[in-house]
């Protein structure tokens, strides 16, 4: 499982480099892992390619809108670290738990399979973006300590992350419901 997950890893990161397709490879790589959770099988590579095809649109202005986001902070960071800005400390802390929380949000897009279903999570348990974007951070520091090349491995292991977390917590709300559990 564990070299599925890196080919996963690699093969999601290749295809993000073009970054307008960030958010239809992001999409693919976690419905893949998703299918591998609930029905033990990999997605094919047809059914990888349809379903990649058919998120390519929606998931177009993904990837720049989570580079502008990124670079947004960086600069807030920068210019309140500097002191340009008043805040300090205080401040950059605020502007971080707000990128975890947006990173959570992507991240929670990505293992959702939509926009419309992450809004609505969200809004039912807000509290689920904070772990989700913790996950994300955990793997983004991991990926600063490791040499470049396992960078990309790195990609397939947080999905899964992501993926196994969110399963996790579907399990136990529909087992609060009473329904059932099994996959």
């Amino acid at each position: 499982m564990a070299a599925d997950l890196a080919l996963l890893g690699i093969v999601v990161t290749l295809l993000s480099l073009p970054v307008v397709t960030l958010g239809a490879a992001f999409l693919v790589g976690a419905a893949s892992i998703q299918n591998h959770i609930v029905y033990g099988r990999w997605l094919t590579f047809a059914e990888s390619w349809a379903l990649f095809r058919a998120r390519f649109v929606r998931g177009l202005l993904a990837g720049p809108l989570l580079l502008a986001a990124v670079w947004l902070i960086a600069v807030d960071v920068a210019a309140l670290s500097r002191g340009a800005v008043p805040g300090g400390r205080l401040m950059i802390t605020v502007v971080l738990i707000i990128g975890v929380g947006l990173i959570g949000f992507a991240a929670l897009v990505a293992g959702v399979g939509s926009l419309r279903l992450a809004r609505a999570t969200v809004v039912a348990r807000p509290a689920l973006l904070a772990p989700v974007g913790g996950i994300v951070v955990i793997v983004a520091v991991l990926g600063m300590l490791v040499h470049p090349v396992l960078v990309p491995v790195l990609v397939g292991f947080a999905l899964f992350a992501v993926q196994s977390f969110l399963s996790t917590k579907s399990r136990a709300t529909a087992a609060n419901r009473g329904e059932s559990t099994t996959l």
